[in-house]
Order: structure tokens, then C-alpha cells, then sequence
């Protein structure tokens, strides 16, 4: 087994094109123990579009991640990983959060020799520390503030709650995205948020997303699939929004390949919903046409 300090060599020893910072989870579903977490769906897919890609994860010892073989990955041991269990039917979700993995720190940071081109935070549980982006002043700083909208109840339902000290955080972000559900279809802190940082992007579902820019706000409609599973859909959203948006600095660009891409995911289960490089050349050559 590796220990923190071989991970931390290994992880350095290249430049990073993205790096993802999360929990990666244990998802309980009719099949046993997925793996699962955004650092795990937005890891996979930035290294499906051709990035060299870098993990930095909470997480217990006996979590398999043998399905991330071919990405850095930096573990910080916890006695517990973040575990979930998902129900939805792709228009709602009820979510149950059983355990949370150790938080993640500025302080725990690997050293970088060169600063990753794009920093991805993902928290899923409220584990991520805000203060790592000031830790990447060169980076592209990237956002995907789901876990920290979320709380659990008595019941370990997962609940939503205001994002605490948003604006300070968003700020220094460069490009954000989040789903509607996240503040509860609230477009007064939509409007706010969109006014807070230069791209903001707001997932809906099977319907497509909205991408706020210089103070235009265009909607990218999805195209109609046969929905089989939604797990990881946003992840995937995101890592191909952030990707296209560092290639192009076109946001609307990068929103219409992002559509794309997590639509179709939806019709794979899991973490075989990854795009391929079919996928990914079809919707580069739909956005050519347009």
C-alpha cells in the first residue's frame, strides 16, 4: 500500500492539465458498492478529453478505486468514506448520506511544481476547504458547489441548505456551475450569484442548461435520449464545460459541448456513462456546425 508521502511524489512528478478535489464515495445502489463522488465522474471525464488529470480525495483504505488506475491520485486515509445512497427517477432525486470521510484541507495540499492549467473543487458532503483556490492563483479556478447546499437531517436524508459565505467564495472562482436544484429554483440568488463571477452556469435537468457571461445569459436546450441513469450526469457537465471553456474561452461553446455530453450520458449506467471518444469527436464536430 502507498503511503501519503509515495502518493505525494507520484502526483507531482507531472504537470497537471486538471486536478479535482473531493471525496470520492461509496454509492449503495440495487447492484452493491459503486464507486462514485464528482472527483470520480469529472476525474474520468477530463481524462477521456485528453487531460492529464489528478485527484485529491478523503476516503477509507478498503475503497476500491481500481477504475482510476490511470489518474494521479493523492489519498488522505480516513477511518470512513463518504457513502451515499441515490434514488431517482431523472426528474427527482432523493439522496441519504450514511458517512463523511475526513475533510480536505489547504494544509494537506501536494506540492506542485508547475500549478494544473484547471482546479476543480467538488465538494459533495461539505468536505472541501474554500481556501485551497487561493493555493492556485494560476490556475483556471472552477467550481462546482454542490456539497456545500447540502446537510443531513436525524434521518441522514440529504437536505438543502443556503450556501454559507457564498459570495466570499464565489468571487474568487473563475467559472461555476450548479443545477437549479441546488437553490431550490430560487432566481433572486441566481441573478446574484450570475452578477458574483465572470461564467455561471445553471444545470436543468433533462431540459439543458443556462450559461451567464458579460451580462448575457444564453439557454442551451438537450437534446431528447432514452433516459437510463442520471448518477455523475452534472459531474460530467461539468469537467466538459470547464475543459471547453479553458480551450476556447468561449463559454457558450463550452455550455453546447457540455450539454451534449452529459445528455448522452444518461443513457449509460454509472461510471460507464463516461464519454468515449466518439462521443466527444461527434459533439467537437456539432459545435463546428454551428
Amino acid at each position: 500500500m502507498k503511503t501519503k508521502n509515495q502518493n505525494k511524489s507520484i502526483l507531482t512528478q507531472k504537470s497537471l492539465d486538471y486536478l479535482v478535489i473531493g471525496h470520492l464515495t461509496a454509492d449503495l445502489t440495487e447492484d452493491g458498492t459503486e464507486l462514485g463522488g464528482t472527483v470520480a465522474f469529472s476525474g474520468l471525464t477530463g481524462q477521456a478529453l485528453g487531460l492529464e488529470t489528478g485527484i485529491i480525495t478523503s476516503c477509507a483504505d478498503d475503497l476500491d478505486t481500481e477504475g482510476l488506475d490511470n489518474l494521479q491520485l493523492f489519498k488522505i486515509t480516513s477511518n470512513q468514506t463518504t457513502t451515499f445512497k441515490n434514488i431517482s427517477d431523472g426528474v427527482h432525486r432523493d439522496q441519504y448520506l450514511y458517512h463523511i470521510a475526513d475533510p480536505i484541507t489547504k494544509d494537506m495540499l501536494p506540492a506542485f511544481l508547475h500549478p494544473p492549467a484547471i482546479i476543480h473543487l467538488g465538494p459533495v458532503a461539505n468536505e472541501v476547504d474554500p481556501a485551497i483556490l487561493d493555493a492556485f492563483p494560476d490556475s483556471l479556478k472552477c467550481l462546482t458547489p454542490q456539497g456545500w447546499f447540502r446537510r443531513r437531517n436525524q434521518d441522514n436524508k440529504v437536505e438543502l441548505h443556503p450556501w454559507q459565505n457564498w459570495e466570499k467564495i464565489i468571487s474568487k472562482a473563475e467559472a461555476v456551475v450548479i443545477s437549479i436544484d441546488d437553490v431550490q429554483k430560487d432566481e433572486e440568488i441566481i441573478s446574484k450569484m450570475a452578477a458574483a463571477t465572470p461564467v455561471f452556469v445553471v444545470t436543468e435537468n433533462y431540459l439543458g442548461a443556462r450559461v451567464y457571461w458579460n451580462n448575457d445569459a444564453r439557454f442551451i436546450n438537450a437534446p431528447e435520449v432514452k433516459y437510463l441513469d442520471d448518477t455523475g450526469s452534472g459531474d460530467i457537465f461539468a469537467a466538459a464545460f470547464f475543459y471547453r471553456y479553458y480551450m476556447t474561452r468561449d463559454p457558450w461553446e463550452a455550455g453546447r459541448f457540455a450539454v451534449l455530453l452529459a445528455s448522452w450520458s444518461v443513457t449509460s449506467k454509472r461510471l460507464e456513462s463516461i464519454p468515449n471518444s466518439d462521443e466527444i469527436k461527434k459533439a467537437k464536430q456539432e459545435l463546428m456546425a454551428h
